[in-house]
């Protein structure tokens, strides 16, 4: 099965039923560190397992274990990518170096899929699932057929970190705009029924210990030096930004 084509099933799966996304950061005492976004689908294959070959075609048949990155993925769609507004275009470019593993078991009733990335600094982070919603556009736009279209991801807001030894943020802000023609869209209802059972769960590690979070929801690890928040994913949707946070560290 082509890259593309696989990646694009798999995000048809999540916006079918309840999925555990799991967002991992892990900070250096240099700011460098390693970003990973897992995604749990395997309810679905419990629940319509036996259903998904005759969609995925001969396949679906075999137990998948891949391994790739979204360059190898985007040489493949280069004249597309080409047509696009230079905008769009980096956008799609700085996907370029997210390693993907796609798992998925029928007998095991498992779906997993998980983006990673190494880091320089944490501002250089982004996103990873509202720029994935960008390549619709490598599909025709929100052409109904498109799974991109269904809009996992486009939360209308711009998601920032920063680091600078002493303070952690993670801020989105949101797009007010693009968020009341949203809320016009009866489609958007809809994806609310589809994620309401979803949930988007934040662990974030650290060099240093913590002295303290500005969300009183967090969970610290034994040693002080990670934190946990779990949200719906509704929420990580219509109101991301309740997923801001500010931590500082002990000196």
């Amino acid at each position: 099965m082509k890259l593309y084509k696989l990646l694009s099933f798999s995000f048809l799966l999540a916006t079918l039923t309840s999925c555990t996304f799991t967002e991992n950061i892990y900070v250096s005492d240099n700011g460098t560190g390693k970003f990973a976004l897992d995604m749990d689908g395997s309810a679905l294959m419990e629940m319509a397992g036996d259903q998904l070959g005759s969609q995925m075609g001969a396949d679906a048949k075999k137990n998948i274990d891949s391994t790739f990155t979204f360059k190898q993925l985007l040489a493949d769609k280069k004249d597309s990518i080409a047509k696009l507004s230079p905008e769009v275009q980096n956008e799609i470019k700085k996907l370029e170096d997210l390693t993907v593993n796609l798992k998925m078991n029928g007998e095991k009733k498992e779906f997993l899929m998980a983006f990673s990335k190494d880091f320089k600094n944490v501002n250089e982070l982004q996103d990873v699932l509202q720029a994935m919603s960008t390549l619709q556009k490598l599909e025709g736009g929100s052409n109904a057929s498109n799974p991109f279209a269904g809009g996992l991801g486009k939360n209308n807001s711009t998601l920032s970190y920063t680091y600078d030894g002493n303070k952690f943020t993670r801020k989105a802000i949101i797009d007010k705009q693009k968020s009341a023609e949203k809320a016009k869209d009866s489609a958007a209802d809809m994806s609310n029924m589809i994620f309401a059972s979803s949930n988007y769960i934040l662990k974030y590690h650290f060099p240093k210990r913590i002295k303290k979070v500005s969300n009183p929801s967090a969970l610290f690890s034994d040693d002080r030096k990670s934190i946990t928040l779990q949200y719906s994913f509704t929420d990580y949707m219509e109101n991301p930004d309740k997923l801001n946070f500010d931590v500082e560290f002990e000196k």
